[in-house]
Order: structure tokens, then sequence, then C-alpha cells
């Protein structure tokens, strides 16, 4: 360390010098967020900036993100509102499969261009991030377009269905030193959140028992449940997220199970397709338990509840509702409106504050707050719930990891579709082994070994 001190101030001088550097180089900073007014007895005194100030001017000192966004279905227009919104950034072009679709979009929210081509948003040389909303089937292709193109990405879930190509996508965005986000919009529910700040703070414990609910108000048609990839991956895949979110750690194992009881028709269906019930239960280091349901119809709204249980007590969420009216009868005391009906409205806040939230680590160059592999956990979870049902077992989640064959970070196989192996080929049973470091994981890593010239750089910067 002493020689490490020497070298700096041989470089930059004495630590007088380099003190009397530091100062100047942040004066403008002071002298912009702190100015002299009449104080008391006409003394000049220090005004201390408002929050809204310092925003506009950190905001106004920091380059203009462009973005294009890619789908303007109901999802890709609440991006694009949010966006629109967001300091820092500029929406330049949109793009949809029916250009009138596209055309709408960009003239709602006064975007300059717009197109049929999901290309045209990701190789405009204008575009630094892109949004990709389009459905689920396109997202890993365009992941890696946009990764070759040197594009950052929010992406809704899921990167992909099938575990090889997601591993393809998330290095594919890491080697080219691009962020990539995925949109797991319950994160950023303020419900769900204040339970995960409960749990961090230890305000009800060390946690014993996660439990989460999740019921649709009525069930999707035959065309949308055939080719998704069952009730685990295209619906549960949100709660068993939340119980690692709320958890803190990754998962060990679990063991699902599920049944037909609203759709008779889904019963042709195979697999994990054929279920409109389930329950899952997903065990975690020291012994905490998860318990999942989900159901595709809830006769009284949407449903969507958790609950943890610790050593000193419990906290749960209730259901949103449309307003807190209630009724008192003879015969009846309770809510005056059911609950929410559609996930946008229940979750309108939560895309936005996702949106948002990428916004700010594009602007402020900061670590996403959901990453690939938030995403590639999430199907690991939802593939081996599947396996766990058919199978009618207890499966380990390594046990869907280690199907998976990479000849490089970003040409993935699984084990069924592969022939030959090289030599010395293992398995992993951890799914992050198979990922490449990400852009902002280098950048912190990078910051931690060199706090020194990162101190200086934060003073030279302003």
């Amino acid at each position: 360390m002493k020689s490490l001190l020497a070298f700096f101030f041989a470089v930059f001088g004495s630590p007088a010098e380099v003190s009397a550097l530091a100062f100047n180089a942040a004066a403008p900073f002071f002298a912009s967020s702190r100015s002299l007014s009449p104080g008391i007895n006409g003394r000049r005194e220090f005004q201390r900036p408002t929050v809204l100030s310092m925003a506009v001017e950190e905001s106004a000192s920091k380059k203009l993100i462009n973005v294009g966004v890619i789908g303007c279905g109901r999802i890709g227009l609440v991006h694009l509102g949010a966006i629109t919104k967001a300091p820092g950034v500029k929406a330049v072009i949109v793009s949809n499969p029916t250009l009138s679709k596209a055309e709408a979009a960009a003239k709602q929210y006064g975007v300059e261009r717009f197109s049929s081509e999901a290309l045209d948003v990701i190789t405009d040389p204008d575009v630094d991030a892109v949004w990709i909303c389009s459905p689920s089937s396109f997202h890993a292709e365009q992941i890696k377009a946009c990764a070759v193109n040197g594009k950052d990405v929010f992406c809704e879930k899921p990167i992909a269905t099938d575990l090889a190509e997601t591993i393809e996508a998330i290095n594919a965005c890491n080697d080219a030193g691009v962020k990539l986000m995925i949109g797991l919009q319950r994160r950023f529910d303020s419900n769900f959140q204040r339970v995960k700040d409960a749990v961090e703070s230890k305000e009800v414990g060390e946690t014993i028992m996660i439990k989460l609910c999740s019921r649709d108000p009525s069930p999707p048609p035959f065309e949308y449940v055939k080719g998704g990839g069952g009730i685990f991956a295209d619906m549960a895949v949100h709660d068993l997220d939340m119980s690692r979110f709320l958890a803190g750690t990754d998962p060990i194992e679990i063991l699902s199970i599920g049944s037909c009881h609203i759709d008779k028709s889904i019963e042709v269906l195979e697999g994990a397709e054929a279920f409109d019930t389930a329950s899952c239960l997903v065990r975690y280091p020291n012994g905490v338990q998860a318990h999942i349901d989900v159901c595709r119809q809830s006769s009284y709204g949407y449903d969507q509840r958790a609950e943890v249980l610790g050593t000193k007590g419990m906290i749960a969420t209730d259901n949103v509702y449309p307003n807190t009216a209630r009724i008192f009868r003879n015969d009846f005391t309770g809510n005056a409106d059911m609950p929410y009906d559609f996930f946008l409205s229940r979750y309108n806040e939560a895309y936005v504050t996702e949106t948002v939230a990428f916004c700010e680590s594009l602007v402020n160059d900061t670590p996403v707050p959901c990453t690939g592999i938030d995403g590639l956990v999430a199907l690991v979870m939802a593939l081996a719930a599947g396996k766990s049902a058919e199978e009618d077992r207890w499966v380990k989640f390594s046990e869907i990891t280690d199907q998976v064959y990479c000849a490089s970070p970003t040409t993935c196989s699984l084990l069924t579709e592969v022939e030959d192996f090289p030599e010395g080929f293992k398995p992993v049973t951890d799914a992050t082994e198979l990922l490449t470091p990400s852009v902002d994981d280098v950048k912190t890593e990078e910051a931690a070994t060199n706090p020194i010239g990162n101190l200086f750089k934060s003073f030279t910067s302003k």
C-alpha cells in the first residue's frame, strides 16, 4: 500500500498538491450546488440545493441516451410511455411488424422514426440501447443482434424458452460489453419490495418460510397455452423468481405437482401444458422453504399475494384494488370493488419502475438491478419444476444445468442434441459457471482493484 501511495504522489505531486488539485477539480461542483444568499442580520449563508435542482443539474451534465423500442403491443407501449418521462433518455425509433401500430405509437409518444423491421431499430447508428418487447420466440435472436451492434438491452422475460439459447444470448452481451437487463416486473412492485426490505432488515427475524400465490382472473385461450412451455414456464416462473428474490440466495431443489380443473381442452397437450393448476415446494439453504401455488382462474379477480414467516414475526401482502372504498351492510362487509382483473392494471406501476431503473443504469452507468443471471436462474427453476411434476420426485436444479454443453460461450447445446463431446468434458452444477463476466461485473471489479484511480477520476470528471 505504501509503495502504491508513493507511486501515486510521484505522478501527481505532493499530498498538498494532490489536495489542491482535487479541490480545484471539485470546485465547479460545489459552486453549482451551493449558492450564497442573504441570511439573518444580513450575513451571507450557504443554501443547500433542492433534490429537484440537483437532479436537473446532474441530468444536464450527462450524455443523452437514445433508445429504440421493438414491439408496440401492450407491454411495449407501457415501457415506451415510461421512457418518454424518464430523465436522460430519449426514444428515437420504434418498430412493430404491423407498421400502422408502430406509426400510431410514434405519433402518440412523439418518436421521430418508426419501422416494421426490428433490425432497423437494432442497427440504427443513433440508438444506444434497445427495449425488446416482442414475442418470446424472437427474444434471443434480437438480444444477440443487439450485442453484435453494441447496443445495451432491456428484454422482457424470458430470454428464451431454451436453456442453451438463453446462455448464448447472455454471453453474447457479456462478451460485447453491453448491459443486459431482464424484465421480471414483480421485483419492482412496491408490495413485494416492502416484503423484501423487511427480510433484508431482519424486521421479522430470520426467514423460516415463504408463501406465494398467483391466480389469474380467467384462463388464456388454447392457442396461448399450446407451445408456451407449460404453466411453470409461462406463469409460475414469476413466483419461482420471487421466491429466490425474497430468499436472497439460490435454491437447492424443487418438488412440483400439476392438475387440470378449469379448461379441460388443454388436457390433450403434453407435459406441463396440460396443467391449469400447480403447486411447488422449493428448498433453500438453512432449511428455508418456499410454498407456491398457481391457478389459471380466480373467480374473485387477480390474486397475487406474498408472505414471509420469520423467527420474530410475519409480513404479508394483500391484493391490490382500484380503490380503498369499503361497503358496510347487514349482509356484507368488505371492499366495494373486486381486485384488479388484468395484469397491466395490477402491475402498471411496476413496469414503469423497472423501465426507469434501467434508464438510470444507462444514464449513470451503474449495474442493472435485474440481470441475465436472474433470467437464467428463473428459467432453470421453471424447467426443474416441469421435470419434477413429470417424474413425480424432488429435482435438484443442478440436474438442469448439467445438461448443457458449451463449445464456446456463445455456442451451446443440450446434451440430447450433441453426439460427440471433447475429451475431459465435465458438466457444471451452477448455472453461473456457464456465463462470462458481465460488463457491470468487470467495472465493479476494476473499481475494487483501483480505488485511488477511481477516486481521482470522480473528481476530474465533474
